[in-house]
């Protein structure tokens, strides 16, 4: 009796010790299992890196902050950086910062910040005001998105030519037939197209704002919400378009969470070239 129950808690323990707890898995676009090194290694040969997040993950913020040391590294003085969390509108302030001109309470005072800034942001731009390296404000000032939204594309005719400077060039092309739009479109058709054309003026823009700060022999690294490259559409499409660039001389990273990330699931295989799998009950930075 004594000998079975032994053997019984010898198996117990060997399940709880052999269980799995990593905190991410990376897998490949067809969804076969790699690691971050590899995601190292084909980041030195594109022209622009895209990392997709959620927003609130620490892992993603983590991996960030390390492709941009790796980046850093293999480009030096070539690389430039660009988020989608800062507004066109707010350049100005964010060179100040990054130039030294003024601290982060300052920044604070005069930029719209995420609320995960300090944990999640600022080690990126600090990084990058120690290396001189530029960071440029891809994303449209939320205000004007909003207007898209609640009136239509047609109303940031009304604009003023200042404010103009901060968005893309209009009009804009935009492909409903593209996956991402088009669930966009059938998901919120009580919405109506200004959902979707709200999503659009926001891919255009960012992509038009890196097309205009990147020169030939540099290298753009962009963080976005992951929605806005998966597919390699959203932002990566528009940057295709308006640049030229092929998509194959771009690098995307998307982000997603599972219950169990042993296995990737079906509907995530080919989001991006690689993937990044956390789990559903990983901390949230808010």
């Amino acid at each position: 009796m004594k000998k079975g129950l032994f053997i019984l808690f010898v198996m117990w323990m060997s399940v709880v010790f052999s269980q799995d707890y990593s905190a991410y898995q990376i897998y490949t676009k067809k969804g076969k299992k790699t690691n971050f090194s590899a995601v190292l290694k084909q980041s030195e040969n594109k022209k622009v890196v895209f990392f997709g997040e959620h927003h609130n993950d620490p892992i993603a913020h983590w991996l960030q902050l390390e492709l941009l040391f790796h980046l850093h590294k293999i480009n030096g003085n070539n690389l430039i950086c660009g988020s989608e969390m800062f507004e066109q509108d707010n350049q100005k302030a964010l060179n100040s910062f990054l130039n030294g001109k003024i601290e982060e309470k300052s920044l604070k005072d005069s930029v719209r910040l995420w609320p995960n800034f300090k944990t999640d942001y600022l080690p990126l731009l600090d990084f990058a005001k120690s290396n001189q390296i530029p960071w440029i404000a891809t994303n449209i000032p939320r205000k004007y998105a909003s207007l898209v939204y609640k009136k239509g594309i047609k109303s940031l005719d009304t604009i003023n030519s200042i404010e103009k400077t901060w968005i893309v060039p209009l009009p804009i092309e935009v492909d409903t037939t593209l996956s991402q739009y088009s669930a966009l479109l059938n998901s919120a058709m009580h919405m109506g197209n200004n959902f979707v054309y709200a999503q659009a003026i926001k891919d255009a823009t960012m992509a038009w704002f890196i097309y205009q700060n990147l020169k030939n022999e540099q290298v753009f690294y962009h963080l976005n919400g992951t929605y806005h490259s998966d597919y390699f559409q959203g932002i990566m499409w528009y940057l295709n378009y308006y640049s030229k660039i092929p998509i194959t001389e771009m690098l995307s990273i998307a982000t997603v969470s599972q219950k169990n990330c042993s296995t990737l699931e079906k509907e995530h295989i080919g989001k991006a070239d690689f993937i990044l799998c956390v789990p559903e009950n990983m901390t949230k930075t808010h």
